[in-house]
């Protein structure tokens, strides 16, 4: 293969990377601006038993349900790469069943990302207002 070739065919690979990409952080900021209105003030932190789901909501930011109805926004710090990217994700708990800001983490990829807010949502009004995926 010629380099102009290869050249021109990662060029392509890139180009279709990035507007992957944008398309994504688009999405996710959308989703991100949907949460907002359904915003409960922050906690330190918050029960569970286990996880029923997680949405990704861009760079920082994870929704995870706890049950059907129970839900939370996670912010991690900043520096936290491709956490949008991210296959599945863990989250750690210091304490038995509780997360916390101060001490815990959003896992994924063999990386951590410090946990710096916990907001829980108002998913049942989220639900009522036909907002809810």
């Amino acid at each position: 293969m010629s380099t102009f070739r290869l050249f021109s065919v990662s060029l392509v690979a890139s180009l279709a990377w990035a507007t992957a990409h944008a398309d994504t952080r688009e999405v996710a900021q959308r989703h991100l601006d949907e949460y907002a209105p359904y915003l409960k003030a922050p906690v330190d932190d918050f029960h569970f038993w286990s996880f029923d789901h997680w949405r990704p909501l861009g760079p920082t930011h994870v929704a995870v349900w706890v049950s059907i109805n129970e839900a939370y926004m996670l912010t991690v710090e900043d520096g936290c790469p491709n956490l949008e990217w991210a296959g599945d994700i863990g989250v750690t708990s210091q304490a038995a069943h509780v997360v916390s800001k101060r001490f815990d983490y959003v896992t994924f990829d063999h990386q951590r990302c410090h946990i710096t807010r916990i907001q829980p949502i108002d998913y049942a009004r989220m639900k009522a207002d036909g907002k809810a995926n």
